[in-house]
């Protein structure tokens, strides 16, 4: 009878205890309805026994409520909803600089507005109101083109600083990832509850989810392990360490790309494990893809925005002369050998050079064929030598011409005499005007390498605007991945002379030749930089210094690939000539004109009141201009204006684009969430239902104690 009385004690127990255990985790589910990240702790009930026979109850197991499919699929949508979410500040800010073609802040009202102020100079060349108007508004366009270049580097900053500050999080989630992995494998193998531990994990999980694309699976001793949907694990048994060295500063020409902006490296710093590229969602794509190509791409089209409308108006200014001419040029083309350089004219055409008077009459006259004895090739050197002697015979008797410095200089040294050039059909005195074509052999071996339109237009000696840049970067057109190009024989060279070649063959693309330079040791760096759908060719010089890049006689690679000078960077360093800016009468309105009644023969003068070239200038601003393809926008034949707007209406549809993405995550992860918490979430109804029962549970089982515990007195008194 005792021992009858013992074993039903200890079932009596064993549902006390196991009931008290069950009211517990009723509780704490109550006392969690609202605790974020919370799942529901299920208890698992069984009946226990011992030799064969039931004694009592025990607790098998407390699980969790929760769906890992649908904890798997809520996670990808996080990591993408983030990914939208942390690019839309960004755009914000990108809207609030570009605006929209009718703001009077945006590109294209500042290149209206300099439209306009270029229409009316037209009609009065001489007044100075008129020619004030139009410097400014052509230095309101040039800053606005820097600020919104600047804007677009100070948030490749942010999203490169961003990155780092999403790396340093990762690591902390992935350390506190390790220790929660062996406490649980910890208190698992010693039967303690680790439901809480695991949604202290989950949590973590979800977190690092938002930051970067994540994969995981559950080991059978409950450690978790997490890699990149690249497969880099990220935590294990040891977890990884990411590392990423934000910049503090960069330009239009600093890239990923060519490895001056840092890696997202897993693990040691080294090129294979860089996941720069491999990272495909969260906020940490968000900013690569701010970073390496939403702004770049952007950068690259104001770019292309800015050359372009640097290159027509120079060309077109460069054809005029201020009333009554200059007394000093200073050409903008970087010369690196001028002694060996050479330029020849192109069929009969030549370029008249004139000294006038302060009334604007000629005083004296030339052309650079006579100067030169013919239309060449003559060296630079050569030429300017030849200017400076006939100058100083003609009544400037201190001018100096020299390529020394880099750049073609000429200062007449003189108050009464003024200087212009008029590029004709021929030598002859007075024949039409237009633009000698000057083929230009940048590296004395015979091969012409550049052909320009216009002698003055060549050296830019009378440019409207400039940008100070050295000639220290060359880069291809926008060329698809797949391209392969000729064999060719490409030549480097530099102030020091010869660089160096580097032999390309036919089937290389992109990549092969920027490793076969890079290879070949020549002092110059060259990359592959993504652009829009495309890639450019970009070649650096290793030290700044200005180069050129040629190509051997009868090679057209650099032809095919459209190698030149770079655009990038020109919108941040776009202005207007410096002594124009302060001297707005400096403006080349006029164009030198043929009088065939003055003198003997005929004469050249400048007019005062000659609008021929500004009216020029007005119309390239309202014709069509030809856009190369630059970072997303095809090569398009539309007006300046109309570029400027395709820029803003390119970004306002990207932003749109990424803000109704983002809704339709934020749509699709809310409801993912609702149903992941509607299984793992506390149910009060359902709790207190739970609560109910087990407490009569507890009650039935303290009630059947009481009875043994009186049983056990009376079995005392009996036997007392």
């Amino acid at each position: 009878m005792p021992g009858s009385l013992t074993s039903a004690l200890r079932t009596a127990q064993s549902g006390l205890l196991t009931n008290q255990s069950a009211l517990d985790a009723v509780s704490n589910n109550i006392a969690n309805v609202n605790s974020a990240g919370y799942s529901r702790k299920i208890v698992q009930l069984e009946t226990r026994v011992v030799e064969g026979v039931g004694a009592g109850v025990q607790v098998a197991e407390i699980t969790r409520a929760i769906d890992e499919g649908l904890l798997k699929n809520l996670r990808l949508e996080i990591s993408a909803l983030e990914d939208y979410t942390a690019q839309q500040g960004f755009y914000d800010r990108i809207q609030d600089i570009f605006g929209s073609p009718a703001d009077n802040t945006s590109v294209s009202h500042s290149i209206s507005q300099l439209t306009q102020a270029l229409q009316s100079l037209t009609l009065a060349p001489e007044k100075s109101v008129d020619q004030t108007e139009m410097v400014r508004r052509a230095m309101d366009m040039a800053q606005k083109l820097q600020d919104m270049s600047e804007t677009i580097q100070e948030l490749r900053v942010i999203a490169d600083q961003s990155i780092a500050a999403a790396v340093d999080e990762i690591n902390r989630l992935a350390t506190s990832l390790g220790d929660l992995n062996d406490k649980i494998i910890r208190n698992q193998s010693s039967g303690l509850d680790v439901t809480d531990l695991k949604d202290q994990r989950d949590q973590n999980i979800d977190k690092m989810a938002e930051l970067i694309d994540i994969r995981y699976f559950y080991r059978s001793d409950g450690d978790v392990v997490v890699f990149t949907s690249s497969g880099r694990t990220i935590v294990d048994n040891i977890p990884a360490t990411l590392s990423h060295t934000a910049a503090s500063s960069v330009t239009a020409t600093t890239t990923h790309a060519d490895g001056s902006l840092g890696g997202l490296y897993v693990g040691a710093a080294v090129a294979g494990n860089d996941i720069t590229n491999d990272v495909v969602s969260g906020k940490v794509n968000g900013y690569i893809e701010l970073r390496d190509t939403v702004l770049p791409n952007m950068q690259s089209q104001i770019d292309e925005l800015a050359a372009e409308i640097r290159d027509a108006m120079n060309q077109v200014h460069n054809r005029g002369a201020a009333f009554p001419g200059a007394t000093t040029m200073s050409g903008t083309r970087n010369l690196i050998a001028p002694a060996t350089q050479t330029i020849t004219y192109s069929g009969t055409e030549d370029t008249a050079v004139t000294l006038f008077d302060n009334s604007g009459d000629q005083t004296a006259t030339t052309t650079v064929r006579t100067l030169t004895g013919g239309a060449g090739p003559f060296t630079v050197d050569a030429m300017a030598t030849a200017l400076q002697n006939w100058l100083q015979a003609n009544g400037t008797a201190t001018a100096t011409v020299t390529a020394a410095s880099g750049t073609l200089v000429i200062n007449l040294n003189s108050t009464t005499s003024n200087l212009a050039f008029r590029d004709q059909a021929s030598s002859t005195a007075g024949s039409a005007l237009g633009d000698a074509t000057i083929s230009f052999d940048a590296n004395a071996d015979t091969v012409i390498d550049e052909t320009i339109s216009g002698f003055s237009n060549f050296f830019g000696l009378n440019d409207f605007f400039v940008d100070g840049l050295p000639d220290n970067i060359y880069e291809s057109n926008v060329i698809d991945a797949s391209f392969t190009g000729t064999a060719a024989t490409l030549t480097f060279r530099d102030s020091t002379g010869l660089l160096g070649s580097v032999a390309i063959a036919a089937s290389d693309g992109l990549a092969a030749i920027a490793t076969k330079i890079n290879a070949a040791n020549v002092s110059v760096t060259a990359s592959v930089i993504p652009d829009g759908s495309g890639y450019r060719l970009r070649i650096s010089h290793n030290k700044g210094s200005d180069m050129t890049v040629t190509q051997a006689t009868g090679n057209s690679l650099l032809t095919t690939l459209g190698v030149h000078k770079a655009d990038v960077r020109i919108a941040s360093a776009l202005s207007v000539r410096s002594d124009i800016a302060t001297q707005p009468s400096l403006i080349a309105s006029a164009v030198v004109q043929w009088d065939a009644a003055r003198g003997t023969g005929g004469e050249y003068l400048l007019s005062i009141a000659d609008d021929t070239n500004v009216s020029s200038m007005a119309a390239i601003f309202t014709a069509n201009n030809t856009f190369d393809k630059a970072g997303g926008i095809a090569n398009q034949t539309i007006s300046f204006e109309d570029y400027g707007a395709a820029i803003i209406s390119t970004s306002s549809v990207m932003s749109n684009t990424n803000d109704t993405n983002r809704l339709y995550e934020e749509g699709l992860t809310a409801a993912l969430a609702l149903k992941s918490d509607s299984v793992r979430g506390v149910n009060l109804d359902e709790e207190l239902a739970n609560l109910i029962l087990f407490e009569q549970a507890y009650s039935a089982a303290a009630r059947i104690i009481g009875v043994i515990q009186k049983m056990f007195d009376a079995l005392e008194e009996t036997v007392r």
